[in-house]
C-alpha cells in the first residue's frame, strides 16, 4: 500500500509548481537570478581585484594625482571583468538550458528502464536517485513527457540578461568599500590602513555567510576567507597582476 502510495502521488501531485523542467518551458534553468554562492563570489572576486590595486600602491611621496589613477584603475579593471563575468554567466545558463532539453529528450526517446534510471542519475543528486525504485522513474519519465513539446533550440530569456547585468553590477560595486577612504582622507597612510580594514571585514562576512548557506561551521568559514583572501592578494600582487 505504501508504494501504491508514492507512486500515486508522483502521478496526481497536490503541488503544480515544477522545477525540472518548468511546465510552461521545458528548457528553462532551474537556478534563480544570482542565488547567494553566486553574489559572493562575484564579490568575493571583484574584492579580491581591486585590493591588488589598493595593496600595491605605494603612498610614500604620492600625490593626488596618483591616487586618482589608481582609482580609475581599480574601477576599470572591476568594470571590465564584470562585461567578462556577465558573458560567462550568460554562457552558463544556454549551457544549462541545453544540457534540460537534451535529458527531456533523451527521455522521450526511450522507455527501457535502465536506460531512464542512467538519465534521471546524471539529473538528479544522488541521494535523491539511491531511495527512488523503479516504478517512480517511470512515473516521472511519464510526467515529462506530458510536457508541451520543448523548443528547437535554447534562448536567454529576460532573466538571464537581469542575471548578467547583477554579475557586472556586484563586481563593480565592490569597487569601492576598500576605495573609498582614499576618495575623502588626506592621509593616504590613514586611508591605506582602514581600507585594509574594511576589506578584511569584508573577507570575514563573505566567508561567514558562505558558510551559513553551506550548512557548515560560519566562524570557521569567515576566519579561512580572510586567509585565503589574502593569499590570493599577495599572490595576484606577487605575479604581477
Amino acid at each position: 500500500m505504501a508504494d501504491d502510495s508514492t507512486n500515486t502521488s508522483l502521478a496526481a501531485p497536490k503541488d503544480s509548481r515544477q522545477t525540472f523542467p518548468p511546465a510552461n518551458d521545458p528548457g528553462k534553468t532551474s537556478k534563480t537570478v544570482l542565488d547567494p554562492p553566486e553574489r559572493i563570489s562575484e564579490v568575493l572576486f571583484g574584492l579580491i581585484m581591486v585590493l591588488t590595486f589598493t595593496c600595491s600602491f605605494s603612498v610614500a611621496g604620492a600625490n593626488r594625482g596618483e591616487v586618482r589613477n589608481m582609482l580609475l584603475g581599480a574601477l576599470g579593471c572591476n568594470f571590465a571583468w564584470g562585461i567578462i563575468d556577465g558573458f560567462f554567466y550568460l554562457m552558463s545558463c544556454l549551457s544549462e538550458r541545453g544540457h534540460n532539453l537534451a535529458t527531456l529528450r533523451a527521455l522521450r526517446e526511450t522507455a527501457e528502464p535502465k536506460q531512464v534510471q542512467r538519465i534521471f542519475a546524471d539529473a538528479l543528486p544522488a541521494p535523491i536517485v539511491a531511495v527512488m525504485r523503479e516504478k517512480e522513474f517511470e512515473a516521472l519519465r511519464l510526467r515529462l513527457n506530458q510536457l508541451p513539446e520543448p523548443p528547437a533550440e535554447t534562448r536567454l530569456t529576460r532573466d538571464d540578461w537581469q542575471g548578467a547585468f547583477g554579475v557586472m553590477l556586484l563586481v563593480v560595486l565592490s569597487t569601492f568599500p576598500p576605495t573609498v577612504p582614499f576618495i575623502f582622507l588626506g592621509n593616504l597612510r590613514l586611508a591605506l590602513r582602514i581600507s585594509n580594514g574594511v576589506a578584511i571585514v569584508l573577507l570575514f562576512l563573505l566567508g561567514h555567510a558562505y558558510g551559513r548557506y553551506a550548512g557548515q561551521r560560519p566562524w570557521r568559514w569567515a576566519v579561512s576567507m580572510v586567509v585565503l583572501g589574502s593569499a590570493m592578494v599577495g599572490l595576484t600582487i606577487g605575479l604581477g597582476g
